[in-house]
C-alpha cells in the first residue's frame, strides 16, 4: 500500500515538474501534453490506481493544463475503433452465451487427432481461432476447464499437463494478434494511424498481414513446448471423445451472424465499399451486434442477445482505448511529436535494424510487468517521432511494437491468459519463466523478420 501511495504522489509531482520546467522550442501546449502523458504513464505502469480509473485522467488534466480542449479530448473516447471493438465484444458474448465456442473448439481438436502432441496442437489452434474474435481473457477462461478434463485422462503425465496449459495460455495471446478486434493494442495502433496519418487500417488488411505471423508463431511455440515429446505408438494413444450433441437453433443462428460479419469484414475493402461507399468495419461490427438483439433465439430465452448479457462488456478496456487515443491526439495536434523527433536525432548514426530490435525487445519485456494496452498507448506516438528523426517509415517501428506488446510469455502477471492458466495449479512460476524467456526471444526474432520483410503490405 505504501508503494502504491508513493506512485500516486509521484505521478502529479512529475506532472508539475514538467509543467514548471522550460523546454527550448516546445510550445506550452506541447509541454502540457508531455506532462499529462508522464502522469498517466506512471500510474499505468505502476498500477498505482486501477488502469480503468487512470484512463479517466486525461479528461481532467489535458483541458485544464491547456494541452487539448475538452471536446478534442473526449472525442477520442468515442473513436470509431472503440465501437468496432464494442461490436466485436457483443458478437463474442453471443458466442459464449450459446456455447458455440465449445463446439468450434471440439471440432478443431477432433480434426487434429489424438496423441499428446496432436492434442496440444489442436487445443492451441482452437484457442487461437477463438481468440481472433473473442477477448483472449474470455478465450482462456473457456478453454481452461476443457483442457483440465483432458489432463485428467493423462493422470501422472505432468509434462503433458504443463505443455497443454502453457499452450492454451500462449495461444490465447497469439491468436488475438491476427485480427484488429483480437487484442487491444491492434485497435490502438489502427486508431493512432487513422488520427496521425489519416489512413485506415482495414480489417482485411491487418488480417492478411498478421494472420501468417500468428500462424507461424503458434507453430513455433507448439514445436518448443513439445520438443521433448516422443512419438506415441498408435496403439498406445488415448482416445478422446467430446460429447457436444446436436447443434441447437440458437447456435446455428449465432453462427450465421458471426459468419456474415466475418465475411463482410474480410471482403469489405475489396468490393463492398465500392457498392456502399459509407460502409466501414465499425458499421459492420455494430450491425452484427444489433442484429443479435433482434433475431429470436428459437428457444424460450428470448433473442440471441439481451442487455443483461451485454452488460458483461469490458467497459474498462474501452476507457483505456479512449485515454490512449486522447494522449496520441495530443502528440499530433501540438508540436510535441516534432519536438521529440528532433530529440531522437542523437540516434541517427545507429543502424536502423539495431534500433528496431531494441524497440521490439524493450516492449516485449516491458509488457511482462505492464499492461500491453497501456504500453501501446504510451509508446506509439513516441515511435512516430522516432521514425521521423530516422527518416524511415513509422510502420517499421509501430508494427514491431504492437506485435511485441502481445508476446509476453514469462510471468503470470504479464497477461490475463498467463494468470488464468497459472491458476490451474499445473504450472509453476519457475517453469513459466524458463519457457517464456526462450519464447520471448523467439518472438523477438520473428517480429524483427516480419518488420523487415513483410511490413510493406501496408
Amino acid at each position: 500500500m505504501i508503494k502504491k501511495r508513493f506512485f500516486q504522489i509521484l505521478g502529479p509531482l512529475i506532472f508539475l515538474i514538467i509543467k514548471w520546467l522550460h523546454f527550448e522550442s516546445l510550445s506550452m501546449e506541447g509541454q502540457a501534453v508531455l506532462a499529462c502523458s508522464a502522469w498517466v504513464a506512471i500510474w499505468w505502469i505502476t498500477e498505482a490506481v486501477e488502469l480503468e480509473v487512470t484512463s479517466l485522467l486525461p479528461i481532467l488534466i489535458l483541458p485544464l493544463s491547456g494541452g487539448l480542449n475538452l471536446k478534442e479530448t473526449t472525442s477520442s473516447y468515442a473513436h470509431p475503433y472503440i465501437f468496432l471493438f464494442m461490436g466485436g465484444f457483443i458478437i463474442g458474448l453471443a458466442i459464449e452465451r450459446w456455447n458455440l465456442h465449445k463446439r468450434i473448439a471440439f471440432r478443431i481438436i477432433d480434426f487434429v487427432g489424438t496423441g499428446e502432441k496432436k492434442i496440444i496442437l489442436g487445443f492451441m489452434i482452437a484457442t487461437a481461432f477463438l481468440s481472433m474474435w473473442i477477448s483472449n481473457t474470455a478465450t482462456a477462461i473457456m478453454m481452461l476447464p476443457i483442457g483440465m478434463s483432458v489432463i485428467n485422462q493423462f493422470k501422472g503425465n505432468d509434462k503433458f499437463a504443463l505443455s497443454l496449459m502453457l499452450g492454451i495460455g500462449y495461444a490465447a495471446s497469439i491468436g488475438g494478434m491476427a485480427t484488429l478486434i483480437g487484442t487491444p493494442p491492434n485497435i490502438i495502433f489502427a486508431g493512432v494511424v487513422r488520427d496521425s496519418f489519416h489512413e485506415e487500417i482495414a480489417f482485411s488488411q491487418w488480417l492478411i498481414f498478421a494472420f501468417p505471423f500468428s500462424a507461424i508463431l503458434i507453430f513455433l511455440v507448439w514445436l518448443y513446448l513439445t520438443r521433448s515429446f516422443k512419438s506415441t505408438a498408435r496403439s498406445n494413444e488415448k482416445s478422446l471423445t467430446f460429447e457436444v450433441g446436436k447443434m441447437t437453433t440458437p447456435e446455428k443462428r449465432v453462427l450465421v451472424v458471426f459468419s456474415l460479419v466475418a465475411v463482410l469484414w474480410i471482403t469489405r475493402s475489396f468490393f463492398l465499399d465500392k457498392l456502399i461507399p459509407a460502409i466501414d468495419d465499425t458499421i459492420i461490427a455494430i450491425f452484427g451486434g444489433l442484429v443479435l438483439f433482434i433475431i429470436p433465439s428459437g428457444s424460450d430465452e428470448g433473442n440471441l442477445m439481451n442487455w443483461k448479457t451485454a452488460q458483461k462488456l469490458p467497459w474498462g478496456i474501452l476507457l483505456i482505448f479512449g485515454a490512449g487515443l486522447s494522449i496520441a491526439k495530443g502528440y499530433s495536434e501540438t508540436d510535441l511529436a516534432t519536438w521529440l523527433a528532433h530529440r531522437f536525432l542523437l540516434l541517427k548514426d545507429v543502424p536502423v535494424w539495431v534500433i528496431i530490435i531494441l524497440v521490439i525487445a524493450a516492449i516485449n519485456f516491458l509488457t511482462e510487468i505492464t499492461s500491453n494496452t497501456a504500453t501501446a498507448s504510451m509508446v506509439l506516438p513516441i515511435l512516430i517521432s522516432l521514425a521521423a528523426s530516422l527518416s524511415i517509415s513509422p510502420y517499421r517501428l509501430m508494427v514491431g511494437a504492437v506485435l511485441a506488446s502481445s508476446c509476453a510469455f514469462m510471468l503470470p502477471v504479464a497477461t490475463p491468459p498467463n494468470a488464468i492458466i497459472f491458476s490451474s495449479g499445473k504450472v509453476k512460476i519457475g517453469q513459466m519463466v524458463r519457457t517464456g524467456f526462450w519464447l520471448n526471444l523467439i518472438s523477438i526474432v520473428l517480429i524483427f523478420l516480419v518488420v523487415e520483410f513483410w511490413w510493406k503490405i501496408f
